[in-house]
């Protein structure tokens, strides 16, 4: 396969308190055949990130139709999984209602934050949320003792799928705590109450790999497609050789995937926005075609764009 770049959809321009940089983890929601609605994680002036969103005309999404003015959610309660920050992950129709899986932000002493997997809901078709609970729906557990991240939910035959991000452990480098996270697999009967077995859905293929994160996963024909975002492990957030790409796994069952690195058909471009590294796609079909959204340099500080496999 190869993607065709279509260039830079949105960048905020820092009017607000809440949204002085980044665009990050696009996540989009097909309202219908004329209107996407675009979640992203922006960061206010103390570096917390914040979830809104734009809207675009179904199939040119460059043709931004409205901007949130507000974040969709405030800050959790002091002492809450999601109190220093937030970020969008997935979203699905279930029952009349909008499920946003997202991921929420605390800080550590000993190491520098921790993710957890949380849950909104929207009552008006994805304008406005409410949290599910206090509470994220992913805490650690004896099998995961560390973070969680993002999550791919997709529903089949009365079973929720996530493909969620999954922190294995910290190392220092370079006397800096740096984690280690790939992806896995759990399921659901109710898209809230979730059955965590530790199951490895797409790990490291070298020692040099350190981070895999941000499945969008799509089936077709009988199979499943997985694309996400890899990094190594030194100098990943400078260095162009080091840095995040786009990879691409396939599976049979959606559980034991082949990674085809080499089929992505996306990388770096040579200049701009995605230069030195690409990230957070998600991928979705409209009209025949792919279009996946990503973030480039900064890990979103650039922006979101997109490309199309025709």
């Amino acid at each position: 396969m190869a993607w065709v770049k279509r260039g830079l959809v949105y960048l905020p321009a820092g009017q607000y308190q809440w949204n002085r940089t980044h665009a990050a983890v696009p996540t989009v929601d097909k309202v219908d055949d004329k209107l996407w609605r675009i979640y992203f994680a922006t960061r206010d002036d103390e570096n917390r990130s914040r979830i809104s969103y734009i809207e675009v005309e179904a199939g040119n999404p460059q043709n931004i139709l409205y901007e949130h003015s507000e974040p969709i959610l405030p800050l959790g309660k002091i002492g809450a999984f999601d109190d220093c920050g937030m970020m969008p992950s997935w979203i699905l129709d279930v029952a009349g209602l909008k499920y946003l899986y997202y991921i929420g932000w605390t800080v550590r002493n000993t190491v520098p934050y921790h993710n957890s997997i949380g849950l909104a809901i929207s009552r008006d078709g994805g304008r406005t949320f409410e949290r599910f609970s206090k509470g994220p729906l992913f805490s650690p557990t004896y099998r995961e003792p560390y973070f969680t991240g993002t999550s791919c939910v997709l529903r089949e035959d009365g079973v929720w799928k996530n493909w969620y991000m999954s922190c294995v452990k910290w190392e220092l480098v370079d006397h800096r705590p740096e984690p280690f996270y790939h992806i896995k697999y759990a399921e659901s009967l109710d898209g809230i109450n979730w059955k965590r077995e530790a199951t490895v859905a797409l790990d490291f293929k070298s020692e040099k790999e350190a981070g895999i994160v941000r499945a969008s996963v799509l089936k077709e024909n009988g199979s499943y497609k997985m694309w996400y975002s890899y990094r190594n492990l030194d100098g990943y957030r400078t260095d162009k050789n080091n840095s995040y790409r786009i990879g691409y796994a396939e599976s049979v069952d959606g559980k034991r995937w082949e990674r085809r690195d080499e089929m992505a058909g996306i990388d770096v471009s040579d200049e701009g926005w995605d230069s030195i590294m690409i990230e957070y796609p998600h991928v979705i079909a409209h009209d025949g075609r792919k279009f996946m959204f990503y973030n480039g340099n900064g890990f979103g500080k650039s922006g979101f764009g997109y490309a199309t496999l025709e």
